[in-house]
């Protein structure tokens, strides 16, 4: 079965075809999936995506007329899918479920460590021989309390390195991890959180519930310094709001591995173009503040994991099976779907 990958780079073509061992053809291009690159697609039954590529309606429409019926996504979040038109044109679509949950969140983690013991900015000062500590003063995690927004996984990882390291933890999920509360893990309003932890770090998906989660009203609840994490979905973030709280004082140090219009930018070389976001530009020149770009997946074990699972998914479709990782439409459209 012949199937075109967009959004690749070196290391998505290494992996995918060292899970591939020649079963699937494999077409591989840079350009991102949208209405200008549909063609490429053109008489592939399958296609593989990625987290910024484009499957709204209008792509999925000429995607469906070019005779491609199956979208396997590498990655978990499907946020970038109409699954309105997935339904009315009958695509099936695959996902990534799990792949390496400590990837992130021993990521996230690092995260922490490097605002509150600003380690960046320490290592930017020897490197020109500067070793004064000046402005240098950090503080121990032990001795804050946290918040986990989302205990899946990776939330659920994150809490447990946390609770290791002897942290007050609170989490907010609709469905509580006994696992978690047996480590003394307390489940607490949104309200509560946001209320009372020192150190927020958010873990859940992207829908219309949970779109700028943190906002200015989210914000205003913060005890003053809190520290922000964000290694889930840029848009869980309202990134003006949280500018205006770090310039207030609300939010003390902030980590974004995603950001909510990362698709212009992340996974690209910028270095020498003027970055023409104002406000992704704003952010980046703050000193207590640690942008990466979509980095925390990005270990040997989770790439071989996605890899290994977008094959499988591919070649199910390709004998008529459904695939393991199928995102059903029904669930996702709830009473719509019907």
């Amino acid at each position: 079965m012949k199937v075109t990958v967009f959004s690749t780079r070196p290391y998505d073509r290494l992996f995918l075809e060292e899970a591939n061992d020649g079963r699937l053809t494999f077409s591989f291009y840079d350009a991102r999936l949208d209405l200008s690159t549909c063609a490429l697609a053109e008489d592939c039954p399958a296609l593989c995506a990625f987290v910024n590529d484009d499957l709204g309606p209008e792509v999925l429409l000429r995607l469906f007329n070019g005779k491609t019926r199956m979208i396997a996504l590498r990655c978990t979040g499907f946020n970038n899918v109409d699954f309105y038109s997935v339904r009315n044109l009958e695509f099936t679509v695959a996902r990534v479920p799990i792949y390496s949950p400590p990837s992130i969140s021993e990521y996230t983690i690092g995260l922490i460590l490097a605002l509150a013991r600003k380690i960046c900015r320490a290592w930017l000062r020897t490197r020109e021989g500067n070793f004064s500590l000046e402005g240098l003063l950090g503080y121990n995690i032990c001795d804050r309390k946290a918040g986990v927004y989302g205990t899946g996984r990776i939330g659920a990882g994150v809490a447990k390195i946390l609770r290791s390291m002897d942290c007050d933890v609170v989490a907010c999920d609709p469905y509580e991890n006994e696992e978690l509360t047996k480590l003394g893990v307390r489940y607490v309003s949104q309200e509560e959180l946001f209320r009372t932890c020192d150190l927020i770090t958010l873990h859940c998906p992207l829908t219309k519930e949970t779109k700028y989660l943190i906002d200015d009203r989210a914000i205003d609840l913060f005890p003053d310094g809190t520290m922000l994490i964000n290694t889930s979905r840029g848009g869980l973030v309202d990134t003006r709001a949280v500018i205006r709280g770090l310039k207030s004082g609300k939010i003390s140090a902030l980590a974004l591995d995603v950001y909510e219009e990362e698709s212009e930018f992340f996974f690209q070389d910028f270095s020498d173009r003027v970055i023409q976001d104002d406000v992704l530009a704003r952010i980046l020149n703050f000193p207590n503040v640690i942008v990466t770009g979509h980095q925390a997946f990005f270990t040997q074990e989770a790439m071989r994991a996605i890899a290994r699972q977008t094959v499988d998914n591919l070649l199910a479709f390709s004998r008529g099976e459904t695939p393991q990782g199928v995102v059903p439409w029904k669930s996702v459209l709830g009473n719509a779907g019907q």
